[in-house]
This record gives C-alpha cells, structure tokens and sequence, in this order.
C-alpha cells in the first residue's frame, strides 16, 4: 500500500512509519522541516517537505496514495487552538477532495463528542465535523485520551515544590495512552478493508487515578511519598498566566483538566471502552524517570 503520514516523525509518526515500512508499504512522510528528510529517508520512506496550510502541496502529495494519516501538529505559536484547528481540517478536506483518497485515519482526542467545555480539545470536535462531510471516504476517528508524555509537563513541579498536581482530585480516574499503543491502532486502521463511511475508535493505555499516577511516577523517581496535590480551576489559570499564557489559552488548558474532573471528557469513552494497549502507568513511569533525571 502507499500510505502518507503527516506529523512528521513524532511521538506517533516515527513508530508508525517504522512499522508500516517493516511491513512493506510504501510511506512518505509529510514534514514541514528539512532537517527531518534525512530522518525520513533513513527509516526506509519518502520524504515530502512542505506545509499543511499549502493545500496544492497536500494535495498533490495525497494522489494516489491508497491511506493517509491525517493529524493536526501541536503548535504553540498558534494562541487560538480552536482557529488552528479548524484551518488545518478544512485544508485537510480540500487536499482529500482533490487527490481523490479514500481511506483517511484522523487523531483526534477522547472528548471530542462534546462541542464545549473541553478547552483545546475543541479543535478535534471541529476537525471531525469537517471530515465528517467528506463523500465517498472511508473516515476513521482515533480518540486517544491523555498522553502519558504531557507528566513530563510536571517535572519542574516536583523538582521546585515536591508536589504534582493540577485542577482534578487525586481520587479521578485519568486513562492514559502511550504513543507506541496510538501507532498500533492507526496502523491496523490503516490496513481495514472494511467500507465503513466512519468509525469511531477509542485507544488507550491504562487506567489509573491521579493518586496511583503520582505513586507510580514518585517510585520511579524515588520519591515514594509524592502525592496529587489538588488545585482549584482558579489558582491553576493564575498559575498559567504567570507562566506567560495569554488568558484565552490558560482559561482552556484550566477547562481541559476540569472536564476530565467532571467527568465530561470520558463519558462517550465509558460507553465505548476499547481493549487497553501493552503500556502501564509503570512502563511510563520508567521513562519519566529517564527524563526526570537529565
């Protein structure tokens, strides 16, 4: 099969193109950066460097391939995440429409059955509402739940104020994901014969409270005694902002973690629940480790 992946060669792109190239596809890799191409090339695919918001690039890249992987790069030049999203969808559909591909796979998020409240996640509701009008394409949305990498986001937290924690309690119940579990899932996605106009597939990791998340990581760091420290909706916005975030992004960041407090985030995930990926909070935390102490 030729398939196209975009994201570059990251957390999901690189074990994904690993292992469809292993499998004998014929992937090119979408890259904004030329100092990836070597990267590329090396992991055995093609390289087409250009940009997402050049839809004639897309487009033409995407001819007669037989899948693509479609997802939206994180950017944190881009302040309004939602905007961001929906232009990097909208480009996606064009390109799609043009080259004529059938079998598309979109990351997208757990959460993005709601159209409010979820903060960045927004900008997945959006994508899907966009690709969801494509005709005669074969849709599937992967809904990934909270990366295991965004702890690392925690390390200067622990190492200044010997706590983790943010707007959720540490009785919650968070469902992690590890990347390489991601990359599983698209790659059997990818090879579906099935004519399904959409489906809809939840991954996951693990699931573990935000107290047994914070053990798992102090174990792994030897600090056995950390613990989820709580925070409210305000004082983790403040938090934010003193950081140097505009408010729009500190205030949808703050509304991320409380509607997986609320519960909100996992409620379509509940009814939809999929067979948990190899990676356990303990797999991860030996990783975090490994960062902790660099």
């Amino acid at each position: 099969m030729k398939i196209i992946i975009t994201g570059s060669l990251g957390n999901i792109g690189r074990p994904l193109t690993k292992g469809l190239v292993e499998k004998g596809h014929s992937i090119t890799v979408i890259s904004s950066n030329t100092e990836r191409q070597k990267d590329i090339e090396t992991l055995g695919a093609n390289a087409a460097i250009g940009s997402l918001d050049d839809v004639s690039f897309l487009a033409e890249t995407f001819t007669n391939a037989d899948a693509v992987y479609c997802m939206v790069p994180p950017n944190f030049r881009e302040l309004n995440s939602v905007d961001y999203y929906k232009r990097i969808g909208q480009n996606y559909k064009k390109a799609i429409e043009q080259s004529k591909v059938k079998r598309i796979v979109f990351l997208s998020s757990w959460g993005a059955h709601l159209d409010k409240g979820t903060g960045t996640i927004l900008g997945s509701y959006h994508v899907e509402q966009i690709l969801k009008d494509l005709e005669n394409v074969h849709i599937t949305y992967i809904r990934a739940c909270s990366m295991y990498y965004n702890l690392n986001n925690y390390i200067d937290m622990i190492k200044n104020a010997d706590m983790i924690g943010t707007n959720y309690k540490g009785s919650d119940t968070i469902v992690w994901v590890a990347p390489s579990d991601i990359a599983d899932a698209v790659e059997e996605e990818l090879n579906k014969t099935t004519n399904d106009n959409l489906n809809i597939r939840y991954v996951a990791s693990d699931e573990v409270t935000a107290d047994e998340t914070a053990k798992a990581l102090g174990e792994a760091i030897g600090k056995p005694n950390l613990r989820w420290t709580s925070f409210s909706n305000e004082q983790v916005k403040k938090s934010l902002m003193d950081m140097g975030l505009p408010e729009d992004f500190a205030q949808d960041l703050t509304d991320l973690n409380s509607s997986i407090s609320s519960g909100k985030m996992g409620e379509d995930y509940e009814l939809n629940k999929p067979v948990l990926g190899k990676v356990k909070i303990k797999d991860f935390a030996s990783e975090f480790a490994d960062a902790y102490n660099k």
